[in-house]
């Protein structure tokens, strides 16, 4: 069987890759987002360049470079000094080694090109479409919203780490609180001392928490995210308007840099960081899930979003024009599995070693040390990450 219309549940950067991706494929593309307008809120995201991989075959790197800021380096810092203990070169450097740019962009600029890109290729975009479900038969596949319902030939679930579409194949199951909470918020450069926050991909780490800052649209503003260990759960949306005066207090006392920026800022948001358990499988008869809805990251290697990017380009040469989708979907599962797992557990790492006190601390930072000595050795910890590139392998 040949899938022609392909049915994409979710708006984001995940779902509105794969209906450009699809569309250029030669598909009808029809996308249902439950919002009424197509927006975000406002922060920053990291397309490494394993993401920027695909953005330059379906040709949206370009603008999406005119909209990013190149990062010089990546550092990590001391929590209370600021003092460096490791620095990686990017922007030229990973351009000549990996072949794409490392960027920096604001997530409703991103939004707005992929959907600019989606809409050029022809695809319907309807907002204000809830999906409730999908029933499917031989023929084709049906999503089911609240403005009625669609027949397809195939249906994705991009729909998050609460993916509807995840909890039709497997039942519902409740997201599981990490102990970790987060805030994120942008501030104007102009608003903070110049220079004092650095033009890098800046990870400040501390007991129990980290501060991240980067720069967005050319160095207007300062993105940062802040994250600190907690027992207390708190709620998974990504829009709850967060406590400055407690986001403040959380990271008293650490390098001026970080109090400063935040003496800058007005307004933050704050979510609870969340995971769920494996799912079994990805796909169920016609429909199949991409991205957070079926293997959610946390943010601390900044590739939650890479991972969705490089699920859409695969799954969309692999099925597009497949007349076998269960072994198009097997395929899709068994390439994609094992790189969104072990991204999983690096992030996962990160964690630890970005919160680390006392022994665990001192342990750290000796192995730092000695990759700090060893900057090529240091490199090639990364070229699994940032030097994959999907839109060779497919």
């Amino acid at each position: 069987m040949t899938a022609k219309h392909i049915l994409i549940c979710g708006a984001g950067i995940g779902g509105l890759t794969a209906a450009t991706a699809y569309a250029k494929a030669g598909a009808r593309v029809t996308v249902f987002e439950r919002a009424e307008k197509i927006s975000e809120v406002g922060a920053g995201i990291q397309q490494s360049p394993n993401a920027m991989a695909v953005h330059a075959a379906l040709g949206t790197a370009s603008d999406i470079a005119a909209y990013s800021f190149a990062p010089d380096a990546g550092t990590l810092r001391d929590y209370k000094t600021g003092a460096v203990k490791l620095r990686t070169q990017m922007d030229v450097a990973y351009k000549a080694r990996y072949g794409h740019p490392y960027l920096h962009i604001h997530r409703a600029d991103l939004i707005a090109i992929l959907l600019n890109h989606a809409k050029r290729a022809g695809t319907t975009i309807l907002t204000g479409h809830s999906v409730s479900g999908y029933k499917q038969d031989k023929t084709g596949i049906t999503a089911l919203t609240n403005q009625g319902d669609f027949q397809g030939d195939l249906f994705v679930g991009a729909d998050g780490i609460n993916s509807l579409i995840a909890g039709q194949m497997h039942g519902e199951t409740p997201a599981r609180f990490t102990g970790q909470m987060a805030w994120r918020g942008t501030v104007k450069a102009s608003d903070v001392p110049s220079g004092i926050i650095p033009k890098e991909a800046a990870v400040w780490v501390g007991p129990g928490a980290h501060f991240v800052t980067y720069y967005l649209r050319g160095g207007e503003l300062i993105n940062f995210v802040a994250v600190k260990e907690r027992s207390k759960h708190t709620e998974e949306s990504w829009s709850k308007p967060g406590d400055m005066q407690a986001l403040q207090k959380a990271f008293s006392g650490w390098d001026a840099a970080v109090t400063a920026l935040l003496s800058a800022c007005t307004t933050c948001f704050e979510w609870g960081l969340f995971d769920r358990p494996v799912l079994p499988t990805w796909h169920d008869g016609r429909a199949v899930l991409l991205g957070d809805a079926c293997h959610p990251m946390l943010p601390f290697m900044a590739q939650g979003a890479a991972m969705a990017i490089e699920d859409a380009w695969a799954l969309s040469q692999l099925t597009a024009n497949a007349d076998d989708l269960p072994a198009a979907f097997s395929k899709y599962e068994t390439m994609r599995k094992p790189r969104a797992s072990k991204l999983q557990a690096i992030s996962t790492g990160n964690a630890a070693m970005f919160h680390a006190a006392g022994p665990a601390a001192i342990i750290r930072d000796a192995k730092l040390t000695v990759a700090r000595a060893l900057p090529l050795a240091a490199a090639l910890r990364f070229d699994p990450i940032y030097g994959y590139d999907i839109t060779k392998e497919i």
